[in-house]
C-alpha cells in the first residue's frame, strides 16, 4: 500500500510532505529497533512501553512515515489516527479488498502454524502463494502482515490466533477467508475461553467473516469437529473412514520425512513429506484437503509438499553426535505434549522428555499437567525431567520416572548426569518459558 493508499483507508491526517504520499513503505514494523530508512512505524501502545516514545529515533533511522496518534513537529512525517490499532485493521481491511485470489484462514487450538505452512507448501506446487510470516497470527501481527500483501500472490494462506472471545471477529473482518481450515479442538487458552465448547465457539467466529458459499476444512477425527455443524459445505479429513479426505500407508520413517498415500472417493496418491512427527499427518492431510478443494492436481500437491520447512522451534530434529534432539519448545497444552510424546516413541535409542510448563491452563492446570507425567509414564516414556511452578505436577504424574527442578540453572547443571549417548530427547514447553536454553545446552552436550 502507498501512504495514500493507507490515508484514505485510516480516515487519519497526513503531516509530512505531499510528495511522500505515493510512496510505498519497504518494510512495516511494530519494533522501533527494527526500524530502518524507508520504513513504515506504527506507534502502538503496549503493555510495558508506548511506541510514541520512540517516534524520534525512527525518523532519525530514515522512516519513510510514522502512524501514530500525536502530532510531531511541523514537516514530519507523520499519519495521524485516533486509534492506530483500528486504523492498522482499516488499512489491512482495505488492502485485502483489492485481492481477488482465494484467501485461507487456519485457525485451531494446535498446530496453526504448522497447517498454515503445509498448505502453503501444497499450494506453492501451482500458485504464488502468500503466508502469514512466521506466527504473526494475532491482532498485531495479522493486520500488519497483510498491509504487505501485493498483487503478485496468486493464493493467500493466513495463520488466525486467538486466545479471547471476540478476537476472532476482529480478525475475521479483516481477512474475509473463502475457506476456513480447523485443525483441531483442544484444551489451549481455557484461562480465559472456560471449556472446549468455548474453544470451539471463539474459534467459530471465523465463520463469521465467510460468505454462506464459503467451505470449511475440519478434522474430522476431533470430537467436537467431527460433530459440528458449520452451516455451510464442510470437508472432513483424518485417519477414519467417515473422512472425504484420508491417509493411508503411513510411514514416519527415521524421522526426517513422512510418507503417506492421501485418498479421496476419487483419487488416492502417495506424498513424502521433510518433516519430523507422526501428527504432521494432521497437517498434510489439511493441506492436501485445501489443494484438492482448490482444484490443485495430485501431483502438483505432493510437488508442492516437498517444499515444506518447519518454522522456528517446532518439532525440529537436531541430531548430535550423542543425542536426537527433538526441538518443540514454542509452545505447549495437553493434546500438542500428547502428540509430541507419541512421535517420541517412534525414534530410536532411550525415551527422555525434557518438559516446562504449559500456560493459560486456567484453575484446571495441576491436573492437566499431571495428566502428561501419567500419560508419558504409560507410554514407555523412560526418563523425565521437569522445571517449572506448573511442570512441578507432571512430574508428580510421572512418578519415580521424572525429577523436577527448582530452577533453570539446576536443570541445565543436571544434564550432563541424566543424559546417555543414544538418547532420544524432547524438549517442550510454552513459548513463555523460554526453554531454547535448554536446546542449546543439550546440544553442546
Amino acid at each position: 500500500m502507498t501512504i495514500q493508499e493507507m490515508l484514505t483507508a485510516s480516515g487519519g491526517q497526513w503531516l509530512g510532505r505531499p510528495e511522500l504520499l505515493e510512496r510505498t513503505p519497504d518494510s512495516i514494523v511494530v519494533d522501533s529497533r527494527q526500524a530502518r530508512e524507508g520504513s513504515l512505524f506504527i506507534a502502538l501502545h503496549g503493555e510495558r512501553t508506548d511506541g510514541h516514545k520512540y517516534i524520534p529515533d525512527v525518523l532519525q533511522k530514515g522512516a519513510l512515515a510514522v502512524l501514530c496518534e500525536e502530532p510531531g513537529a511541523p514537516g514530519e512525517p507523520r499519519l495521524l489516527v485516533p486509534d492506530v490499532m483500528e486504523a492498522m485493521r482499516a488499512m489491512a481491511r482495505a488492502n485485502r479488498q483489492t485481492m481477488s485470489i482465494p484467501f485461507v484462514g487456519v485457525t485451531g487450538s494446535v498446530g496453526k502454524t504448522t497447517a498454515k505452512e503445509m498448505i502453503a507448501a501444497a499450494l506453492s506446487g501451482r500458485w504464488r502463494t502468500y503466508k502469514t510470516p512466521g506466527s504473526m497470527n494475532g491482532q498485531i501481527g495479522l493486520p500488519v502482515s497483510l498491509m504487505g500483501l501485493d498483487e503478485s500472490y496468486e493464493a493467500a494462506v493466513i495463520e488466525m490466533g486467538i486466545s479471547h472471545f471476540g478476537e476472532m471477529r476482529r480478525l475475521t473482518e479483516v481477512v474475509r477467508p473463502d475457506m476456513a481450515v480447523f485443525t483441531n479442538i483442544g484444551d489451549a487458552h481455557l484461562e480465559f475461553l472456560r471449556d472446549r465448547d468455548g474453544v470451539l465457539r471463539a474459534k467459530s467466529e471465523i465463520l463469521e467473516g465467510m460468505g454462506p458459499e464459503g467451505l470449511v476444512v475440519a478434522n474430522g477425527d476431533d470430537e467436537l469437529l467431527r460433530r459440528a455443524d458449520f452451516g455451510r459445505k464442510t470437508v472432513r479429513f483424518g485417519l477414519s473412514t467417515a473422512c472425504e479426505v484420508r491417509a493411508e500407508e503411513i510411514d514416519p520413517g527415521d524421522g526426517t520425512e513422512l510418507r503417506c498415500r492421501i485418498v479421496t472417493d476419487t483419487d488416492s496418491f502417495p506424498v513424502c513429506v521433510p518433516a519430523y512427527g507422526q501428527y504432521m499427518i494432521y497437517s498434510v492431510l489439511a493441506a492436501a484437503a485445501v489443494g484438492l478443494a482448490l482444484g490443485e492436481s495430485p501431483e502438483e500437491i505432493a510437488r508442492g509438499m516437498e517444499s515444506y520447512r518447519t518454522v522456528g522451534h517446532r518439532s525440529r530434529v537436531i541430531k548430535t553426535a550423542r543425542f536426537t534432539v527433538v526441538d518443540d519448545c514454542y509452545n505447549a497444552n495437553p493434546s500438542s505434549n500428547r502428540a509430541a510424546i507419541d512421535s517420541l516413541l517412534t525414534l530410536p535409542g532411550r525415551k527422555v522428555c525434557i518438559l516446562g510448563d504449559m500456560r493459560e491452563m486456567g484453575e484446571e492446570s495441576p491436573r492437566l499437567h499431571r495428566e502428561i507425567g501419567e500419560y508419558a509414564r504409560e507410554k514407555g516414556i523412560e526418563l523425565i525431567l521437569t522445571e517449572g511452578e506448573e511442570a512441578a505436577f507432571i512430574a508428580r504424574g510421572a512418578g519415580e520416572i521424572a525429577h523436577h527442578f527448582p530452577d533453570r540453572a539446576s536443570l541445565l547443571a543436571a544434564l550432563p548426569t541424566w543424559l546417555k549417548t543414544g538418547d532420544a530427547v524432547l524438549i517442550k514447553a510454552s513459548h513463555g518459558p523460554r526453554f531454547d536454553d535448554v536446546v542449546e545446552a543439550v546440544e553442546k552436550l
